[in-house]
């Protein structure tokens, strides 16, 4: 089972994630609670994936993202918002939150998302991809994006492509023949290389180095 916990400050949201996230046979919903009492539940729950609202009254999304990342093996925390995002969106990324959703993420989508979160995957939902990427990156960066992939081997530039399709190790270990294992070190040299801590993060690299747009890519396979 996937075990999951909801954060956010209305009851609302954090019922109707509840109960989307239960009807699925691989997915529980171990707690869900506003942001002041996130970590304390996180370390009782122990969370595979983490759904943590980015701004919230009580308590700043950011700063509570920051506390999860701290802790001894923290789980795979995602942010939800309502619209599209601002600078809060990119502070995020760079904290090390492993995707961004909607709040209106159609329901039917949810658990395979929360699934490919799971497995290691990176999740950013379609509506604000392009606001994120610009945002994210000046020109700086991107030339500098350039010159970190360009350093990246054939097979490893092939992973950090997938990667930013949103794959999780074990789709990109079938899509490449690989083992999992094999993915897992390649996705982790990757992330060294490109000095990023997360595969959100790698996958905006790719993106804005036009590693996605190359003739040799193809787009869902």
């Amino acid at each position: 089972m996937i075990r999951v916990l909801v954060v956010d400050d209305e009851a609302l949201i954090r019922t109707g994630f509840q109960h989307i996230l239960n009807s699925a046979d691989d997915i529980e919903v171990v707690a869900a609670v506003p942001g002041g009492q996130a970590v304390g539940a996180v370390r009782r729950s122990r969370p595979d994936v983490v759904l943590l609202d980015i701004r919230m009254p009580d308590v700043d999304g950011l700063t509570v993202l920051a506390d999860l990342r701290r802790l001894p093996d923290p789980p795979v925390v995602a942010m939800l918002t309502t619209f599209d995002m601002d600078e809060y969106v990119a502070a995020a990324l760079r904290s090390g939150a492993a995707g961004f959703l909607l709040k209106d993420t159609d329901p039917q989508q949810l658990p395979h998302l929360v699934r490919t979160l799971a497995d290691g995957g990176a999740v950013l939902s379609s509506a604000v991809t392009r606001t994120v990427v610009d945002g994210y990156l000046d020109n700086s960066h991107q030339q500098a994006a350039v010159r970190a992939v360009a350093r990246l081997t054939e097979r490893e530039r092939a992973v950090l492509a997938l990667v930013a399709e949103g794959l999780s190790n074990a789709d990109i270990g079938r899509r490449m023949h690989l083992s999992t294992g094999t993915v897992k070190d390649h996705v982790s040299t990757v992330l060294g290389k490109l000095e990023v801590g997360s595969r959100v993060q790698a996958a905006l690299l790719a993106e804005r180095a036009g590693l996605l747009r190359q003739p040799g890519h193809r787009e869902g396979g």
